[in-house]
């Protein structure tokens, strides 16, 4: 049994797990770590690849922009409308048949819009083509006005260098491919706005039913009843500034009578459409009659730029919070900011759904946040 001994002693210095009773825990050898080159550019690809690929998907969303700005446009129209749509069936029409008679009301407005503006632009256009020869031998003459300041500033010359620098043949290509490009997109965008607003108006009830379904089952009725006010109050809110644009165009269309500026019903019009959108509108309408104006005397300009700051004033305090707090319950104050929030990130189309956008997280907030926090 003696020579088993010095076995027995080395087992007995083995640690406890190589003993042969426990499990076997394996040592860590430092030699078989990974390389720290190789670990680092491991994560140096990964990262580069994360980058491209968000750069892509950044990428692709601002190509889209214009579009999907479009379909924005196109789907708070057919909101705006959808009032009127409901008001029609509940009388009995079918949807259909409600949509259309919807669409001719506006294509029948739009129509006679356009008989208001264009004789008195065209009438403009032409008057500016006859007077051009007129100018132009004014500008020779040294005793009149022009002549005086081509003498000054020599306003010829310089338009020719620009032409010569610019190249004269190039330069006119390109901006008759510019008012192509332009009218093309334009064309574009309005039939894509037109068919997917009548898309929208005529299968608004099936749209929102399929939204409807991805939301849990006891919850859905309250969802409903959110999602239909915050319809209802944008078609509201669409009212009154319509309302408020009606009484712009009318106001400018009696001043211009009063005083004597021409085309006073194409300038109505046009201030009208202008008022539509928030902040800015009334403003450039107000500068375009002013400046048509001067035609008549500058103190008929004067008066007429005195006259729409003063209505610029009412309209913003008193007429549009009036008519959008009877529209929509909505302070002037979250008007202005989201009106200004809505241009900022849009423009246009921003600017134009900002209140109802302001009026829809205003009614979440009091059906789901401000009730638990009220509650704690």
């Amino acid at each position: 049994m003696e020579p088993d001994a010095p076995a027995a002693k080395a087992t007995h210095d083995l640690p406890p797990a190589r003993r042969g009773g426990g499990p076997r825990t394996r040592i860590p050898n430092p030699q078989r770590r990974p390389p720290l080159v190789k670990s680092w550019f491991g994560a140096g690809f990964a990262l580069s690849v994360g980058a491209l690929l968000a750069w892509h998907v950044v990428d692709a969303v601002v190509q889209l922009t214009s579009l999907l700005t479009l379909l924005l446009l196109a789907v708070f129209i057919a909101v705006s409308l959808e009032p009127v749509v409901a008001w029609l069936v509940r009388r009995g029409l079918r949807r259909a048949w409600s949509v259309a008679v919807v669409v001719s009301a506006l294509v029948v407005g739009l129509t006679g819009l356009l008989a208001i503006v264009i004789p008195p632009v065209s009438d403009e256009t032409t008057a500016l083509v006859n007077a051009v020869p007129g100018w132009l031998q004014q500008l020779h003459d040294h005793q009149s006005t022009l002549g005086r300041l081509e003498d000054h500033y020599h306003v010829v010359e310089r338009v020719k260098a620009q032409l010569g620098s610019a190249g004269s043949s190039s330069g006119v290509l390109g901006g008759v491919l510019g008012a192509g490009q332009l009218l093309l997109n334009t064309v574009t965008a309005t039939v894509i706005v037109m068919s997917v607003t009548l898309y929208v108006m005529a299968a608004l009830p099936d749209i929102k039913a399929f939204c409807y379904r991805f939301v849990p089952r006891s919850r859905r009725n309250r969802v409903e009843a959110i999602t239909e006010e915050i319809l209802n109050r944008t078609g509201r809110y669409m009212l009154g500034n319509v309302l408020t644009s009606a009484i712009a165009g009318l106001a400018t269309f009696v001043w211009c009578l009063a005083t004597g500026v021409p085309y006073a019903g194409a300038l109505g019009v046009f201030v009208a459409l202008m008022d539509l959108v928030p902040m800015v509108g009334s403003t450039i309408g107000g500068i375009v009659v002013s400046l048509v104006a001067l035609s008549v005397s500058l103190p008929t300009a004067i008066a007429t730029a005195g006259f729409y700051i003063a209505f610029r004033l009412l309209e913003d305090y008193l007429i549009m919070p009036r008519a959008m707090k009877f529209a929509v319950d909505v302070h002037p104050i979250v008007t202005v900011v989201a009106v200004l929030l809505g241009g900022a990130l849009l423009g246009l189309v921003g600017a134009l759904v900002a209140v109802p956008a302001a009026i829809a997280l205003g009614l979440v907030l009091d059906a789901y946040v401000f009730p638990r926090t009220d509650s704690t």
